[in-house]
């Protein structure tokens, strides 16, 4: 490289007024200067790798190959299975045609070699692998990692060091993960480090905000007092505290990751400590955020404090956020098109270099572009903040690349993982997001590894950078997500296709309040007695229906309820005969109206339910918000059921059963029950509600959504009663044309034995189980297993109550080490508290379950034994 030329291009701008276009079209000579100066400095190995790449750009199949061998082969510690699972993959991929020869014949004949000796065979194969990424992802083990840091010191390189392993899915690896972060800061040779919360912190609950933030904050102190604690040494002899780097991949973290930042450093006893946050231009939150870490940091220097960093980058996580995102049904927390994060990028680096700015909030650029490297050095230079502004790319990307910009900044930060040998599963899901980033067809490093200034791809990567530079301003800075539950008004197009209705996105602050307020207001009401509602009369023949809270026993009563006896019984069966013809002549469109309606007044009451189903049933919040959206779900469903009789079934005559008995269980108390009442009425019957008596509250704010979007109270009658011989009466009169159950397979038989033509529809109980391979993500695997035995308090017919596992699962200390944290680190509680993920059962265990509780079949043993909240016998 002509460094002369370089430092004279930056000499030249350096305090000039210059507008930002003339500092591009500046930042363009420059970055042809740096791949010029890259290139001639690119060693044999280097090009080497650059035309492997390349080749692999150039060849679709053999990219998804590379992904799928990363992502399916390495997770078993069986041979046999690893070489089986490689023969698939190539059988369905083939071969990359980017491998060399001599490789892709040791691919293919090793592999079929290796169904006879396996154990010979795939270890080479697993270490080819180790090798081919060990210049991206750094070996763990003391010595070669103790020789990298000497050797990257020599060369004036600096590290941000992140550590990987297992995935943090309990409080005993997170405290792991946690000594581990300790161990590298105390280390002489280690300056630098960047942690996720997710790595300190397993239980994080967005429901609970302001309690996880303050569990995050317990676990940054120990880190930043042990930064403060522990000096680097400089290659000039002084010395500075270690740095440590708040990283963050997931949407979710950003707000608490600024919150627990902030409010650490406030402390008096981190005034004075320097510390960084990264901050992802992908996401259109990231200026505003810039901007209020920027005015917030002013304060505190103006307190006395030090100046923090922000590292920007451009986001390395779009695939999973594109993924969450059509699953719930939310909008793309990240910008939807590269040209926003592009021109997002450049609006974050030009604020973050003003000179008032960088001096309180200095910054980290994060690239591989070399034309944002090259604007970040030109306004840099501009502004005279070469001080307070350095550079970062990757370790073992582009090395050539980074050399030039090295010597062009004067210095550069290296951000590289390390992983040990043993954990070397666990780095995986790094290596396929590189892949998938380096490979995207926009990306700078797509057209890197073939560069040549002036050709056409330097020609396109030129056009999107000055593109960016003039959208700098034209680019969203503010949420792609704004769902706001406080003043929402949801409006359902009945002509429109079905949708699933988005559950809440408590990611969002406005939704925290929300939930917060919804739960203060619920815990604390006067519940007035639940009437009967008979042919459009609220009786009250008793009130001998007790509702209990599930999370308060010590009360006796949390409120009461009406239950029918025979007169009631026998009036709601003659309304409801009565009123049925007239319901079923209500025409199909009127009846799809009203069920959109109904779809909407669901969605205004989402609050009211949720509070009820807390109270009632000792529902979590998230999941008793789930129920809201499927009962949702249920009504636009239903709503266009139908369709098809005025279009493919025109001819035909459909005529409904007549009156449906509802009798949903206590376990779904919203959806379930709302299914089975819309589908009824739909088809043109009348329906009785027969609510479970431990969630009559929930039935009672139910029906009454559905009345007030219209439905006639005679087409649907609100009748509690006992489970004796006043329920059986009603189950198995013969004015009932048809009963919906969901419960128990041992309630359906009951039904069936008092009335054998009983025109029963019933959905019981069953078991479900999840079979684990030793070629599966164990991570994910253990994740599911556990929210699927213990989501809805393990209450639901589909909780997992089984683990089917491959003998080499089975006899993984580490996956049963993982398995018990995860379970063991659930927060157990009451409903009411918000950060409960465990909350308490409907019931006392009954005998049955208390035996399970307590005692072991032969041969079997505890990996983590139950035992019984203090305090309520429900937990």
């Amino acid at each position: 490289m002509n460094q002369a030329s370089t430092h004279s291009l930056l000499a030249a701008v350096k305090g000039r007024s210059l507008t930002v276009e003339e500092l591009a079209a500046q930042a363009v000579k420059l970055a042809a200067e740096l791949l010029n100066a890259a290139q001639a400095q690119q060693t044999d190995a280097e090009k080497k790798q650059a035309a492997k790449i390349k080749g692999m750009m150039d060849d679709p199949m053999g990219k998804l190959m590379t992904m799928a061998l990363s992502d399916q082969a390495f997770r078993s510690h069986n041979a046999g299975r690893i070489n089986n699972q490689i023969r698939h993959l190539i059988e369905g991929y083939g071969v990359p045609a980017y491998f060399a020869d001599w490789e892709q014949v040791a691919l293919e004949l090793g592999t079929r070699i290796g169904q006879y000796i396996p154990h010979l065979v795939v270890p080479f194969v697993v270490a080819k692998l180790r090798a081919e990424t060990s210049s991206v992802i750094l070996p763990g083990e003391e010595d070669p990692f103790r020789a990298y840091l000497q050797k990257r010191r020599k060369t004036g390189t600096r590290l941000n060091l992140n550590h990987l392993g297992e995935a943090i899915l309990g409080e005993d690896e997170a405290s792991r993960r946690l000594k581990a972060y300790l161990v590298l800061l105390a280390r002489p040779d280690v300056e630098y480090i960047s942690v996720k919360i997710s790595s300190i912190y397993s239980q994080i609950n967005l429901v609970a905000f302001d309690e996880t933030v303050e569990a995050i904050k317990q676990r940054l102190r120990l880190l930043y007092r042990t930064a403060m604690q522990h000096q680097f040494v400089l290659p000039d002899g002084s010395s500075t505290p270690k740095f440590i780097n708040l990283d963050m991949e997931e949407y979710r973290d950003l707000h608490l990751t600024v919150a627990a930042f902030e409010q650490v450093l406030d402390e008096p006893e981190f005034l004075s400590h320097r510390a960084g946050i990264v901050l992802q231009a992908y996401l259109p939150d990231s200026f505003p955020v810039q901007r209020e870490i920027t005015a917030w940091a002013k304060e505190r220097v103006a307190r006395g404090g030090a100046p923090i960093k922000i590292r920007i980058v451009k986001g390395a996580n779009l695939a999973m956020e594109r993924v969450e995102a059509a699953l719930q049904g939310w909008e793309q927390a990240p910008y939807l098109t590269k040209a926003d994060v592009d021109a997002n990028y450049k609006r974050m680096v030009l604020f973050g270099c003003r000179p008032d700015n960088a001096k309180i909030v200095n910054l980290g650029i994060a690239s591989h572009n070399l034309f944002d490297l090259a604007f970040g050095l030109v306004v840099r230079a501009n502004n005279g903040v070469e001080n307070e502004v350095e550079f970062e790319m990757l370790e073992g990307m582009a090395n050539h690349q980074a050399r030039a910009v090295q010597a062009a900044a004067g210095g550069l930060l290296l951000y590289a993982p390390v992983v040990k040998q043993d954990d070397f599963h666990s780095a995986i899901a790094y290596l396929v997001r590189r892949l998938d980033e380096n490979t995207a067809e926009e990306n700078f490093l797509h057209d890197l590894f073939g560069l040549q200034v002036g050709d056409d791809k330097w020609a396109k990567q030129k056009g999107y950078f000055l593109t960016a530079v003039a959208r700098r301003d034209e680019a969203p800075a503010a949420p792609n997500r704004t769902q706001n539950r406080q003043t929402e008004q949801r409006q359902f197009d009945p002509a429109a296709p079905f949708t699933n209705e988005p559950d809440t996105d408590f990611s969002l602050p406005a939704n925290q309040q929300w939930i917060a307020a919804i739960a203060k207001k619920w815990e604390t009401a006067n519940i007035p007695p639940v009437p009967l509602q008979i042919g459009g009369e609220l009786l009250t023949p008793n009130q001998n229906g007790l509702g209990r809270d599930p999370s308060r026993p010590e009360q006796a009563e949390a409120y009461r309820y009406a239950q029918a006896e025979p007169d009631q019984i026998e009036l709601a069966l003659t309304v409801a005969v009565e009123a049925q013809k007239d319901w079923q002549a209500t025409s199909i469109v009127e009846r799809k109206r009203l069920l959109t309606r109904a779809a909407e007044m669901l969605a205004e009451r989402r609050g009211v339910l949720i509070g009820a189903a807390i109270l009632d049933g000792g529902k979590a919040v998230v999941q008793a918000d789930t129920e809201v959206s499927e009962a949702i779900d249920f009504a636009n469903y239903y709503a266009r059921a139908l369709d098809i009789a005025e279009t493919e079934l025109a001819d035909c005559t459909f005529e409904p059963f007549g009156t449906v008995l509802i009798t949903p269980p206590w376990n779904f108390p919203i959806a379930i029950p709302c299914g089975g009442m819309l589908a009824a009425l739909m088809a043109g019957n009348t329906v009785i509600l027969k609510p479970a008596p431990e969630t009559v509250l929930v039935g009672w704010h139910l029906v009454n959504a559905l009345w007030d979007a219209g439905i006639p109270q005679k087409a649907l009658q609100f009748v509690p009663t006992t489970d004796d011989e006043v329920g059986r009466s009603l189950v198995t009169d013969d004015r009932v044309d048809a009963v919906i159950l969901t419960g128990g397979y041992e309630t359906g038989r009951l039904f069936l034995d008092w009335k054998p033509e009983l025109h029963l529809l019933a959905e019981t109980s069953g078991k479900n189980s999840m079979i684990i391979s030793g070629l599966a993500d164990h991570d994910q695997a253990i994740k599911d297993l556990v929210y699927s035995a213990f989501g809805h308090n393990g209450q639901k017919c589909s909780a997992a109550s089984l683990g089917v596992l491959d003998a080499e699962v089975y006899d993984s200390r580490t996956f049963r080490r993982q398995l018990r944290d995860a379970a063991a680190s659930m927060h157990v509680g009451s409903a009411w508290e918000l950060g409960s993920k465990v909350t308490p059962l409907i019931h006392e265990p009954g005998e049955l379950l208390r035996r399970a509780q307590t005692t072991l079949e032969p041969g079997e043993e505890w990996l983590l034994e139950p035992h019984i909240a203090e305090g309520n016998p429900r937990l």
